[in-house]
């Protein structure tokens, strides 16, 4: 057996760590099935050494960085997913009612535009609706001030904890 065959397992094991406590810290949660998350790990790591970034397992990159922004992890659709599906679509994050049992997962469709253009327009238009205000809602904590453009506010504030009930309408 290899050195590489034998550190995977421990290298995955070790993102998956680091993950979780990345996204504890930040108000998000990582799929409580700690096999499942850890072959999302290996998964990322795997792309990170193909493509040199962790693209999400679960899509296809292209190997060209600039191309596949959107789905490098934590990918861009995660929030949206996180709020519609109670997990992003690799599963890899789940919201606090999966977490806490009172939602079951099911699967989860694409959220990322078929085509690169497609992805284009998209881009463009979620940089030209946080410059205009006016296409995607602006969220302030009114503990610490945060302030996060999305289309709801997230379940934890990542700054202070607060919950998404303290979050207001910026």
């Amino acid at each position: 057996m290899s050195e590489d065959a034998r550190t995977a397992p421990e290298e995955a094991e070790a993102l998956r760590a680091e993950l979780e406590s990345e996204a504890e810290a930040h108000g998000y949660h990582l799929n409580p099935d700690v096999e499942f998350a850890a072959a999302l790990a290996e998964g990322l790591l795997a792309n990170e050494g193909r493509f040199g970034y962790r693209s999400c397992p679960c899509r296809l990159a292209t190997g060209d960085a600039e191309r596949d922004r959107d789905i490098v992890c934590p990918c861009y659709y995660r929030d949206a997913d996180l709020d519609e599906w109670g997990a992003c679509y690799c599963a890899l994050y789940v919201s606090q009612v999966v977490l806490d049992g009172e939602k079951e997962l099911g699967p989860i469709p694409e959220r990322r535009p078929a085509t690169e253009e497609e992805r284009a327009i998209g881009s463009a238009a979620r940089t030209l609706g946080a410059r205009a205000g006016d296409a995607v809602p602006v969220w302030r904590c009114r503990v610490c001030g945060y302030l996060c453009a999305r289309e709801h506010p997230p379940e934890k504030c990542p700054i202070c904890g607060a919950s998404r009930e303290r979050f207001e309408r910026f």
